[in-house]
């Protein structure tokens, strides 16, 4: 089960937002033993891009054997 402060890769684009398959986030909070997760997603400069309640299968552990990849958001 992924744990809170964990790193996570989405497993899908998140409808409604700038959320996109691939990227990287981290749990703050678990639901019901692991059947959802609140993650919060951060631009490299440390701010917060979005906050997002995610199910299960909407996400999944980073490895150590993956690299980050940038991609630039839309402007605000």
């Amino acid at each position: 089960m992924i744990k809170e402060f964990e790193r996570i890769i989405l497993t899908e684009d998140i409808p409604g937002t700038e959320l996109r398959k691939g990227d990287v986030g981290v749990v703050v909070e678990i639901y019901n033993e692991g059947e959802g997760y609140e993650v919060e997603f951060f631009a490299l400069n440390g701010d917060t891009v979005a906050v997002e309640t995610l199910e299960s299968r909407q996400v999944r552990s980073a490895t150590n054997r993956e690299i980050l990849h940038v991609r630039e958001l839309n402007a605000a």
